[in-house]
């Protein structure tokens, strides 16, 4: 008999849902009997939800039940709200769940009433029975309390409703500020409990507007988005410093930076060219330039602190939230062509194999010669070197052969793209990636072909298209030369016994792995677990499934959810999907702390002048790199969580034009009230109510996780392919709902390319042909 496919997983999502709209507590064996899961499900559902305590999304304690971020650290920033008798009461500034924040009583020591509503502290935090108490360490700066949200009239008066579904109430407006109703505004908190209003502080205009979306984001997880005018004032001054003596001039060597055609911040760019010690025959030598942010940001700044805090920059569609002001981060420490810069040079001499035989580190003054979109350097490679008859190779064929006459190639931007620099930059830029990437090949690093959204606005911001962003070899070379830069700066540290920021990746518990091994098994699949587990293990596991079967995207996910995730750490640990011993995070120092950590310490390390002394490694952050590590880890979650979440509101707003439509979707889970869809190629998810499958009565099979028609048999299981009416799209919260199409063949819809004849709800007959995806 065929093995039945396993109904699979709900999602983040729809766990998140269920927590949060069940009326009683819900613990695993809750999750479990709502999603109908079977006994090698739950096993993966145990998985799941540790993956989801540990990116933050769901807390618990032991032998409770889970709840939406629910704990408080046990060292945060406390925000006070109240003050009952003579005792303050706080919120967690920051909170992440939609339940409401627990309220903390301030237990200030030889005071009363020192704090006030308003004021902000740095408190130690713990449970105590029923409540929680806090004991202040240190008191902040007072902040803005803002609320971000849409006015609404009700009579002669103004209210705004909060876009955030944590906030339960709706404010009195005091102060419009000229906003008017079906605004969208950030307004300030005024006044003492009970009679608190808001004041406008900011009109934003239409809530349903692609700016909008990260706005939301942006608030609803306190990411840092405007800079002081003291940060301001001294990155204007640190911008006019001169670049200093004793650099490595390498202003004659025509590196380039390759990036996306919108760029504004060029971090790194490249150099490569064969390799003339006889000793390394068929060898290349490369310089990779990083960005010399250290030199502008120094410890203890005001630079400093705020781009600790903000952890990292933070990439919309519409915006970018950088780490640092535009003064440097778009300008003096951009990599632009034609303009001497500050860099820090990372020279590597490579093997005909692509190993790394030698690096060294240096400051050096740099003049990139070009500023080159990834499209442009790919179709100037693939028109310098045609593919050869045997097939295409890294870069689209041999570096030999080019042009004997050179013609300009059209660029993205509209202009032409000179051949002389083909000749002189990528074509041995490419020859050195064919190296590179032999040693990728024999690593065999972990290999998941999940396509990542990309939202493509026009000048206004408008919403042109939301589609899988294309994969160039470019992307590649750029990607392998800053992966060979961040080991050499690892290894480099390591040499010198200095310290060290880790990007660590570890090798999935046994406890996933157990798990991945059951979940496979309803499809057919073994897994051993005797095995000495390796990405290379993956990648065959991967490699067994055909590249059109339905269950594909669905075991690729899984390996996904097996894996462990990356952080920052002092200890190395190793980087097991990029199958590495040593790896630092160099190449990006503009967008993350972390790579300025390492630029510091390789200061120090090497004594890189000029201003070595004053641009190294602060002591006091060389003895507390875990809490650094710990809290850029946090600051980079943060980001993803709204990156992705931004994202989902732009897919929504583009299906928005589309409601109406029948489209291709995927099934990803089902339950007694109904099953949720995702739209194939957009992602997002959306509800079908069984209500709405017509008059038919449908059997919840709980332990198939499926809905199955009385009268007629249709069944409704995940992983399968459906077409589906689109009812309705919610910019705001990023949700979609879907409907049967009318007159159109509802049962799932299999991938294969050929006209399938399939049978009707009422037994009529369909042809209905799904494209399947490109990979």
């Amino acid at each position: 008999m065929p093995r039945r496919q396993s109904p699979g997983l709900p999602s983040r999502q729809q766990i998140l849902d269920f927590i949060t709209q069940s009326p009683t507590p819900a613990g695993k064996r809750e999750i479990a009997k709502a999603f109908g899961l079977s006994a090698q499900d739950k096993i993966l559902l145990k998985a799941l939800l540790k993956d989801m305590a540990d990116e933050g999304l769901i807390d618990s304690a032991p032998g409770r039940a889970f709840h939406k971020m629910g704990g408080v650290p046990k060292v945060t920033v406390l925000r006070i709200v109240d003050v009952e008798g003579d005792q303050p009461v706080a919120v967690p500034e920051v909170w992440h769940s939609d339940a409401p924040p627990p309220k903390l009583r301030v237990v200030e020591r030889g005071r009363r009433s020192a704090l006030g509503p308003g004021d902000r502290i740095l408190a130690r935090t713990e449970e105590k029975g029923a409540g929680w108490i806090a004991h202040p360490m240190k008191k902040l700066a007072r902040g803005e309390d803002l609320v971000l949200g849409v006015l609404h009239a009700e009579g002669d008066r103004l209210w705004l409703k909060p876009v955030d579904k944590r906030e339960k109430r709706d404010w009195p407006v005091s102060d419009a500020g000229g906003a008017e109703p079906g605004d969208l505004v950030l307004a300030e908190k005024a006044g003492r409990p009970p009679r608190m209003t808001v004041k406008v502080s900011e009109k934003l205009g239409d809530p349903f507007a692609p700016r909008s979306f990260s706005l939301i984001a942006i608030h609803k997880h306190g990411i840092p988005n405007q800079f002081g005018e003291e940060t301001i004032e001294e990155a204007e001054r640190v911008a006019k410093l001169p670049l200093g003596e004793g650099r490595e001039d390498l202003r004659a060597v025509p590196i380039v930076a390759i990036d996306p055609a919108d760029a504004r911040d060029h971090d790194d760019a490249v150099w490569a060219a064969p390799d003339d010690d006889p000793a390394n025959v068929g060898g290349f030598k490369a310089i990779v330039a990083i960005a010399d942010v250290s030199f502008y940001v120094r410890p203890g700044g005001r630079l400093d602190r705020e781009a600790r805090k903000r952890g990292n920059s933070v990439y919309f569609p519409d915006r970018v939230v950088p780490m640092l002001p535009e003064t440097l981060s778009a300008d003096m420490c951009s990599l632009k062509a034609g303009q001497d810069r500050a860099a820090m040079a990372c020279h590597l001499t490579i093997s005909k194999d692509g190993k790394l035989l030698s690096w060294r580190f240096t400051r050096a003054l740099v003049r990139i010669a070009a500023n080159i979109a990834y499209e442009d350097a790919q179709a100037a490679i693939d028109a310098a070197s045609p593919p050869p008859a045997s097939g295409r190779g890294p870069g689209g064929g041999d570096a030999e052969g080019a042009d004997a006459h050179p013609q300009p190639l059209p660029r993205a931007g509209g202009e032409p793209f000179p051949r002389e620099l083909t000749e002189t930059a990528l074509k041995p830029l490419w020859a050195c990636w064919k190296a590179l990437s032999r040693a990728r090949d024999a690593r065999n690093p972990l290999d998941l072909d999940l396509p990542e959204r990309r939202v493509v606005l026009d000048e206004k911001g408008r919403i042109l298209s939301v589609a899988a962003r294309e994969r160039l070899d470019a992307h590649r070379l750029i990607e392998d030369y800053m992966i060979a830069a961040n080991v050499a700066a690892a290894k480099a540290l390591e040499a010198k016994k200095a310290e060290v920021m880790y990007r660590d990746h570890e090798p999935p518990s046994r406890e996933k792995l157990v798990a991945l091994k059951d979940y496979l098994k309803t499809f057919g699949i073994e897994f051993a677990l005797g095995q000495v587990v390796k990405p290379a293990t993956f990648n065959q596991l991967l490699g067994r499934i055909p590249e059109d079967a339905d269950h594909r995207p669905q075991i690729m996910e899984q390996v996904l959810r097996s894996q462990t995730q990356a952080y920052y750490a002092p200890r190395n640990a190793g980087h097991f999907g990029l199958a590495l011993g040593s790896y630092a995070h160099f190449t990006s120092p503009i967008r993350r702390y972390a790579d300025l950590l390492v630029h510091r310490s390789l200061v120090g390390a090497y004594g890189l002048d000029p201003d070595a002394k004053a641009t190294r490694l602060a002591a006091e952050d060389a003895a507390r790199m875990e809490q650094l590590g710990t809290a850029i880890s946090q600051a980079e979650r943060r980001a993803m969580e709204a990156e992705r979440e931004t994202i989902d509101r732009y897919v929504a707003a583009y299906l928005a034009t589309h409601v109406g439509d029948v489209m291709e979707t995927r099934i990803t889970g089902v339950q007694s009230f109904g099953f949720f869809a995702t739209v194939i190629g957009l992602g997002g998810d959306g509800l079908v109510p069984v209500s709405t499958l017509g008059a038919e009565r449908f059997r919840y099979d709980e332990a198939a996780q499926a809905l199955e028609g009385e009268e007629t048999g249709d069944r409704y299981v995940p992983g399968q392919f459906i077409q589906l009416r689109l009812v309705e799209a919610n910019p705001i919260s990023g949700s979609l709902r879907f409907e049967l199409p009318e007159g159109v063949n509802h049962l799932p819809v299999r991938r294969g390319g050929k006209d399938r004849k399939v049978m009707g709800r009422r037994g009529r007959p369909s042809n209905i042909r799904h494209q399947g995806r490109r990979r």
